[in-house]
């Protein structure tokens, strides 16, 4: 059968001004968003959102145009316009992962339950820092808003690696730990007033208010109501060289709960360090040095260790092996200006005088950073505990 001429024309002419009409089209579609990127390089929001409006009047499927719309309104607070472009970003594109945390956000701000979803499931994928710990903020936030703080732990841990030094991060985590913390404490008081446990954690309550005398009280008590009590005989050593180290009397009773230590719960890196701090504070130098390098073998990555053994080679007149040790003591513990202090020594004493220049420097900016610290919590009639280890010096 023959088909008339006319027809067989539409038949071959149609596809052609099909594929003319979508060339067109995407030519359009990428002139509007190429004015769009422009506009947002130039930070006129204004002529970037009407660029991608008609990005999507042309292409309503179009995710990135969505995507961007669903950024504008967040910055402009239009959490309702924002969240509609997201989720039909989401829609085209599932794989999102920056849209679905706007939109976790934005349907938190909105109270839509959905949020909590959103949010748990981008947190994982992000790849920017500063969105990632915004979204971790926000599911802190409901955790704790629900009253379930255990749930907000991992993501707070998370956040304080992400960003160590935001102070809304870490503002949030401290008051977090301290309300758990806080909350164990009188489940503790209520469930066993009287027990060894109560005794110990009312001494270190004492001991981070800066009441020595009271902690060695309570410890004393706890270990009259259980000798065998794990870990109270290191604690109680420890408190009792922290309260007097120069006392030879205290320095013995210290070294009689290490030794209770050791048979209650084993030999360990901490235990080796106090031990040979209290060598050192005897001016027995072999024993300190035989001390610290049982408690590095123990644990090499002991800050305490490291420092110790350090000390007492640079004591010994060995600075370039001791060196070696205070610098990986800087690096567990950055923070520590005695550490830093003694590698100045023994930087000085290897002629490195650059080297001993900027660690003298970072002691004294560390330790005038500490007196700023100390003068805020006697603002709050609190008080830090000392670093330990021997005095580090003038």
């Amino acid at each position: 059968m023959r088909f008339p001429a006319a027809i067989l024309a539409v038949a071959v002419l149609c596809p052609a001004s099909y594929t003319q009409s979508n060339q067109g089209k995407a030519a359009e579609i990428h002139a509007h968003t190429i004015n769009a990127e422009a506009a947002l390089r130039s930070a006129d929001q204004g002529r970037a959102e009407r660029e991608f409006r008609a990005v999507v009047a042309l292409d309503p499927s179009n995710s990135e145009a969505r995507m961007n719309l669903g950024v504008i309104a967040f910055a402009k607070g239009e959490c309702s316009v924002a969240a509609d472009e997201l989720r039909a970003a989401l829609s085209a594109r599932p794989s999102l992962t920056r849209a679905q945390a706007l939109l976790g956000i934005c349907e938190k701000r909105l109270g839509d339950p959905a949020a909590k979803r959103d949010l748990e499931k981008s947190f994982a994928g992000l790849d920017d820092p500063k969105l990632r710990v915004q979204v971790g903020m926000e599911l802190v936030g409901l955790f704790y808003g629900e009253g379930r703080p255990d749930r907000a732990v991992p993501i707070m841990q998370k956040l304080v690696e992400i960003a160590p030094e935001d102070p809304d991060t870490l503002f949030t985590a401290q008051r977090l730990y301290q309300e758990l913390a806080d909350d164990t404490l009188n489940k503790l008081a209520l469930i066993a007033p009287t027990s060894a446990r109560m005794q110990q954690a009312i001494a270190e309550r004492l001991i981070n208010a800066g009441d020595l005398p009271g902690a060695i009280q309570h410890y004393r008590q706890a270990l009259e109501l259980n000798t065998q009590l794990p870990g109270v005989h290191y604690e109680l050593a420890e408190a009792l060289l922290e309260s007097n180290r120069s006392d030879v009397p205290t320095q013995t009773a210290a070294l009689e709960e290490i030794d209770k230590a050791e048979r209650t719960d084993g030999d360990s890196a901490n235990v080796e360090s106090l031990l040979g701090e209290v060598a050192l504070l005897q001016n027995q130098l072999p024993q300190a040095h035989t001390h610290y390098s049982e408690a590095f073998r123990l644990n090499p990555d002991s800050a305490e260790a490291r420092l110790g053994l350090g000390y007492v080679l640079l004591m010994l007149d060995q600075p370039r092996e001791a060196r070696k040790y205070l610098q990986m003591a800087v690096q567990s513990d950055p923070l520590n200006s005695g550490a830093h202090y003694r590698l100045a020594l023994a930087d000085r004493k290897l002629g490195l005088e650059q080297e001993a220049r900027k660690e003298a420097h970072l002691t004294d900016e560390i330790r005038r950073a500490k007196d700023n610290v100390g003068a805020l919590y006697q603002q709050m009639h609190q008080q830090t505990r000392p670093e330990n280890g021997p005095d580090p010096g003038p």
